[in-house]
């Protein structure tokens, strides 16, 4: 049976992480990978849409897409994960049941960048206060950085080009073990 690895993205919105994802999956399919993405926002939107943005229901979207990367691995050598993923008990959880071939990679910025980045206009919201549960920004809705992540990078001070290089050889490497 197949076990493709597995690269669980955590960081706040705005980060980068589907970008990098989806550059990153476009890239080593070119070198004839199987690579598959399960964007947390797509995700959601597709099967958990019955979820809020609670703390349970976070970390029963996070267990629910760890379950799915069991079964994408089947098929795919890569599976990257960009999601949020704010609770470090969520992540350890997925960790277990996904060693060994799972990888936690955080990406993170300075909230003022990703404040000026604000792809999705969430920081916005939050900030005028019609959104109360920014991961990470409002009050109430912490982020838990990971303490001991296998690769991290830093999103304000790197080019997304110089970032997906960087994880893409780390990627390569794991696959080479």
């Amino acid at each position: 049976m197949k076990q493709g690895l597995i690269f669980w993205f955590s960081g706040l919105s705005g980060v980068g992480k589907t970008t990098i994802a989806d550059l990153i999956r476009k890239r080593l399919g070119n070198q004839g990978l199987k690579v598959s993405v399960l964007d947390g926002d797509d995700v959601r939107d597709r099967l958990h849409r019955h979820l809020g943005f609670s703390e349970p229901e976070i970390k029963e979207n996070n267990k629910l897409i760890a379950r799915l990367c069991e079964s994408e691995r089947e098929i795919a050598d890569i599976v990257l994960v960009p999601v949020i993923s704010p609770y470090a008990e969520s992540r350890m959880k997925a960790r277990q049941q996904l060693s060994p071939g799972f990888f936690e990679i955080y990406l993170f910025a300075e909230i003022s960048i990703l404040e000026d980045r604000d792809t999705k206009g969430l920081y916005v919201k939050a900030r005028n206060g019609e959104m109360k549960n920014l991961i990470g920004y409002s009050p109430g809705a912490p982020y838990e950085p990971p303490e001991t992540p296998d690769f991290i990078i830093d999103t304000g001070i790197v080019s997304v080009k110089e970032a997906h290089d960087k994880l893409t050889s780390f990627i390569l490497t794991q696959l080479t073990q």
